[in-house]
């Protein structure tokens, strides 16, 4: 966990920053995916495992899986990232690439039961959330005067577990979740008090763009967190140029967003309150950070 000075100045507080892009494959999604598999039974291990996923948590469910010698089968969308698909397959995994996100659910749940495998739910697992939890741990034991964090929501994996986990072992701190504008799945649930689905989604992070919050998510955020703030795709993108340049930190979009929720002042924060935002992820392709940083210049 990095403090960041420039970030502190600009909104005010002490801010640190949670690096989970330089985790095992480039996010924190390897937590919760090797957690899972430790739990298998020999019977599902010889079967293998299947999961959906957009990326970061198909190359942590590869490499886990590859890891504890389990076979492992990614169903992804078609407009998944390059470099995601590339680094999936080299991790172990089998990759198919079907439809959209929505597509990309219906199919795995095909194939997983088609092959005997164990479906292994990106975010809405009690396991997967477990193993997450130890990122929230982490923070108040590395920062044990934290008084906020802020979290990327895409289906509420890590925010849940963060706020859980934090929630028992530092009550008080206050976690808030940060979604895009074109994905608010989250924010939206909240609202309506129950998990929706929705029918399109759109936004340049795609790590944070499944067409639903998950159920166990939902109900552990609606307990534990203050609330989900949205940010729009130009705010994720001046966010995600501003960590590069001043933290020379590699992020992609999704893991931005905390920094873009700070910097356009949606979380509430105190003159001496430290506040930790996690940057989520690192796997972004080159071609696409060029676009990305030329689009975030004012």
């Amino acid at each position: 966990m990095l403090r960041s000075q420039t970030l502190s100045n600009r909104i005010g507080a002490p801010v640190y920053l949670k690096c989970e892009n330089l985790q095992k494959t480039g996010a924190f999604k390897v937590r919760g995916a090797l957690h899972r598999l430790l739990q298998l039974s020999d019977e599902q291990r010889a079967r293998g495992v299947a999961t959906i996923s957009a990326g970061n948590h198909a190359q942590a469910l590869a490499w886990a899986a590859t890891a504890a010698g389990v076979r492992c089968l990614v169903v992804m969308p078609e407009s998944a990232s390059p470099t995601k698909i590339r680094a999936s397959r080299e991790y172990g995994a089998e990759v198919i690439l079907h439809g959209d996100a929505k597509a990309a659910f219906t199919k795995v749940f095909e194939l997983s039961e088609k092959r005997g495998m164990t479906f292994v739910h990106p975010f809405d697992d009690e396991e997967v959330v477990a193993g997450h939890g130890s990122c929230g741990l982490e923070i108040v034991d590395q920062l044990p005067g934290v008084h906020t964090i802020v979290v990327p929501v895409g289906g509420g994996g890590l925010s849940s577990a963060i706020a859980t986990s934090v929630a028992a072992a530092k009550p008080g701190v206050a976690v808030w979740g940060v979604e895009p504008e074109g994905a608010p799945s989250m924010h939206r649930s909240l609202q309506a008090g129950e998990a929706i689905h929705l029918e399109s989604v759109s936004t340049v992070a795609d790590g944070l763009a499944p067409p639903m919050a998950g159920v166990l998510n939902h109900e552990l955020l609606a307990a534990h967190a203050r609330g989900v703030v949205l940010v729009s795709d130009h705010q994720i993108i001046r966010a995600l140029r501003f960590i590069v340049e001043r933290t020379k930190l590699l992020v992609e979009p999704s893991g931005a967003a905390a920094v873009a929720a700070l910097l356009e002042g949606h979380i509430p924060v105190g003159p001496e309150q430290p506040v930790v935002a996690v940057l989520s992820g690192g796997n972004v392709d080159l071609p696409s950070l060029c676009t990305l940083l030329s689009e975030g210049m004012d």
